[in-house]
C-alpha cells in the first residue's frame, strides 16, 4: 500500500462521482452533503420506506448512521441496508452513540445482525459496545479510554466479519487479519459536529471505487486527515467556525501531490 495508490483513488472518485447513499442524523446531514460534494462524490439523502431499497440498489455505497434514531428510520436503514447486501454494494455502519442507552445499543446490534456490514466505523466505546465488550460511554461521544484499541479493532473486525475503523487521536483499521494505523488528523475535528459522521461517509466514496475495503477505508482516513492538516495550519488560530469552512475547502483542494508528501499510515 503506497501513498500513490491513495492519489488514484481519490482521482478515481472525481472522475466517476460515486453516488453515497447516507440515512445520516439531522444534526449533520448539510456538512455531510457539502463534505461528499467537495470531495468529489455525490451525496443523496433518502430516507422513506418506500424508496431506500431502490436507492441503495444503485447508489456506490451506503451509509447507515444512527446518530438521531427513531423507530421509523430504523426499519427504512434495514431495508436500505438489506438491498444494498442484495445488490452487492458496500453498506457502512456508524454506530453513533452505542452504549449511551441501551435502545442506541441494541439498534446498533441488530444492524449489524440482520445486515452484512461491509465496514464499520465508530469511536473505541462505540465499536466495544456493539460487538459487547466493556467501555464507558457519554452521551454520543466519548474519549480512547484505557482499553487496548488494536486489539479491539482486531477483534471487532473478527467477530464481524467485516472491515473495523476506529477513530481517534491515531487511526485504526482492521479486518482482523491485516491492521494500519492512519496518523494524519488534527484535533480540531473534534470541535466540530458531525465531522465523525462525515468521515464514514467519506470511507463510503472510496469504498464506492475501490472493492479492497480495507484500502479504501486506509486512503479516505489518509485523505481526511490532510485536508484537516491542511485546514488547520491556514485557519485553525480563527478557531473551529473558520475551520470548518476551510476543511471543506481543503477537501476539494486535495491533490495526489499532497497525499504523496504528506500521507503518514502504517501496518502494525
Amino acid at each position: 500500500m503506497q501513498n500513490d495508490k491513495i492519489a488514484e483513488l481519490l482521482e478515481r472518485i472525481r472522475n466517476h462521482n460515486p453516488l453515497v447513499h447516507s440515512m445520516t442524523n439531522v444534526v449533520v446531514t448539510n456538512f455531510t452533503a457539502n463534505g461528499l460534494l467537495a470531495l468529489g462524490a455525490s451525496p443523496v439523502m433518502a430516507y422513506a420506506k418506500q424508496e431506500v431499497a431502490d436507492m441503495a440498489r444503485i447508489a456506490g455505497a451506503v451509509v447507515l448512521n444512527i446518530g438521531t434514531l427513531n423507530e421509523t428510520e430504523v426499519e427504512a436503514m434495514l431495508l436500505a441496508g438489506q438491498a444494498a447486501n442484495s445488490a452487492g454494494v458496500p453498506l457502512l455502519f456508524d454506530p453513533v452513540g452505542a452504549g449511551a442507552t441501551p435502545y442506541r445499543t441494541n439498534t446498533a446490534r441488530k444492524i449489524v445482525r440482520d445486515t452484512r456490514v461491509s465496514i464499520l466505523r465508530g469511536n473505541a466505546a462505540e465499536v466495544a459496545n456493539v460487538v459487547g465488550q466493556e467501555w464507558a460511554i457519554k452521551g454520543v461521544d466519548a474519549g480512547e479510554g484505557d482499553g487496548d484499541i488494536v486489539d479491539l479493532a482486531k477483534k471487532a473486525a473478527v467477530a464481524l466479519k467485516t472491515v473495523v475503523v476506529i477513530t481517534g487521536e491515531t487511526d485504526i483499521i482492521s479486518d482482523g487479519k491485516v491492521t494500519y494505523a492512519v496518523k494524519n488528523g488534527n484535533a480540531l475535528l473534534t470541535k466540530v459536529t458531525g465531522t465523525g459522521c462525515l468521515v464514514t461517509a467519506v470511507i463510503g466514496a472510496f469504498a464506492a471505487v475501490e472493492s479492497n475495503l480495507l484500502i479504501a477505508s486506509i486512503a479516505a482516513l489518509v485523505s481526511y486527515g490532510i485536508a484537516a492538516e491542511t485546514a488547520a495550519r491556514l485557519k485553525g488560530a480563527e478557531g473551529p467556525g473558520s475551520f470548518q469552512i476551510e476543511f471543506l475547502n481543503q477537501l476539494a483542494r486535495l491533490d495526489g501531490k499532497q497525499i504523496r508528501e504528506l500521507g503518514l499510515f502504517e501496518r502494525i
